[in-house]
């Protein structure tokens, strides 16, 4: 009776010790499965970056719609889905985003030959329809000019990011992506069941 008990144990023993294997080997493999994937992505984004990156002396020499496209397509090498929108009437969108991590965006650009200086303005209108209009969860200023410091706080104390000539500079020639450079926080799942973000909204 006693052998036969200890039998049964050391049977129940042996599948624990092999269920444990087998998980371990589960839990390996699933890591190793990530970092390979992670590896092969960051190989696919260091060769679109490498296709696509724009100086600035190519963005100033554009007009406003070549601009747009060259914003949208920025945002497609950055791994969003991008589409030009702007037109007249556009309400503040020339480029609309979308992330499962970083969720909607609306972009406003602002193309200048001049040198110009983006002011204050352009900023209200922007918080006045990324949220209520566009439904976006972020929005962002784009120029190849320079914004007036007014403009910039005012927009850091109202959510609307922003990306003036030097950051033009990081994004589109040195490759930085859109979501790092403005150090966008990915959206949990439980803020991505709301119906859009504070932008616009007054929350």
């Amino acid at each position: 009776m006693l052998a036969r008990t200890a039998a049964v144990v050391g049977q129940v023993v042996m599948r624990a010790w092999l269920l444990l294997a087998a998980a371990l080997a589960i839990g390996a493999g699933w890591t190793a499965w990530r970092m390979l994937r992670a590896a092969r992505r960051q190989r696919i984004r260091a060769k679109m970056v490498a296709r696509l990156r724009y100086t600035l002396d190519e963005l100033d020499a554009m007009d406003d719609r070549q601009f747009e496209f060259a914003l949208r397509d920025l945002l497609i090498r950055d791994g969003f889905h991008a589409r030009q929108v702007g037109q007249k009437g556009d309400q503040g969108a020339d480029v609309i985003a979308q992330d499962r991590h970083y969720g909607r965006m609306v972009v406003q650009a602002k193309h200048t030959t001049v040198a110009a200086r983006v002011g204050s303005r352009v900023m209200y209108e922007l918080k006045g329809t990324a949220g209520p209009v566009h439904q976006a969860h972020t929005a962002v200023l784009v120029t190849n000019g320079t914004i007036t410091r007014d403009a910039k706080a005012w927009g850091e104390r109202h959510d609307i990011h922003w990306v003036d000539r030097t950051r033009l500079g990081q994004w589109a020639t040195e490759g930085t992506p859109l979501h790092q450079l403005l150090r966008l926080p990915r959206r949990t799942r439980r803020n991505r069941r709301t119906a859009s973000c504070a932008v616009g909204t007054g929350r």
